[in-house]
């Protein structure tokens, strides 16, 4: 038994000192930009491999340089109580947990997309720094972890910040600064209402908005949902949050 102890213990070591290094590296985005995102890095290593050249495109931009109409526009279309709620939205997770297993139970392929309604733009966050795209009951634990890091230690218009800067918006179009030059050629302070929402009705399926050939796999009509957050810009609140952060 004792071959299991210390297995026991090297694999809460390991799982102690991973929260350690989610910690530090949080608190080290209070003031510094992150360089990359674990989901960036992937998509990179996907299109170029060891290449140096590559099309990926990113660009940081300030939060008050980015555009109120699509800053307004990415909270319809994400979770438009970002500013109000601690980073997770329990009865859409649980809306998302009861889809996800009657599919499941059909065995559909879709089943891989059923948990999407259940993020807040702070889980999706937590996982595009941070984790893979694989589906599991320890990465949805893991991120909730990180979501709980993320809004303790950074205030939301931060986490806002990092988000839309990080966020695909295409093949290779990582962030706003990246994306607002590529589909319009302006700077992200100029988007107007039509464009921000346009940009935003992207975000479930960033590819297929990009790319026609990524659209087997995506049950989207863009022009409908660009409708739909232009019609509800306006009663989305861009409050700061009042909580102290660690610093």
């Amino acid at each position: 038994m004792r071959w299991l102890y210390y297995l026991l213990k090297c694999l809460l070591g390991g799982f102690v000192a991973m929260q350690i290094y989610f910690v530090i590296q949080i608190g080290l985005w209070v003031a510094l930009d992150p360089s990359s995102t674990a989901f960036q890095r992937a998509e990179r290593w996907r299109l170029c491999g060891l290449n140096w050249s590559c099309p990926v495109q990113s660009s940081w931009v300030p939060y008050d340089k980015i555009s109120v109409n699509l800053k307004r526009a990415v909270l319809v279309s994400e979770d438009d109580i970002f500013f109000q709620h601690m980073g997770v939205r329990v009865q859409d997770m649980k809306k998302a947990w009861t889809k996800n297993a009657q599919i499941m139970q059909q065995g559909s392929a879709k089943s891989k997309t059923a948990l999407r309604g259940g993020s807040t733009i702070t889980q999706q966050l937590a996982k595009n720094l941070f984790l893979s795209s694989e589906q599991n009951y320890f990465r949805k634990a893991q991120e909730l972890i990180i979501t709980g890091l993320l809004e303790m230690m950074l205030s939301k218009q931060r986490l806002y910040e990092i988000y839309l800067n990080s966020v695909e918006w295409g093949e290779g179009i990582f962030g706003i600064g990246a994306a607002s030059q590529h589909y319009y050629g302006v700077k992200p302070a100029l988007l107007n209402r039509e464009q921000a929402a346009s940009l935003a009705s992207a975000l479930p399926a960033p590819k297929c908005f990009d790319k026609v050939k990524y659209c087997r796999k995506a049950n989207i009509h863009f022009p409908t949902r660009q409708d739909f957050i232009l019609g509800n810009m306006d009663r989305v609140a861009l409050a700061p949050d009042p909580k102290p952060k660690i610093r």
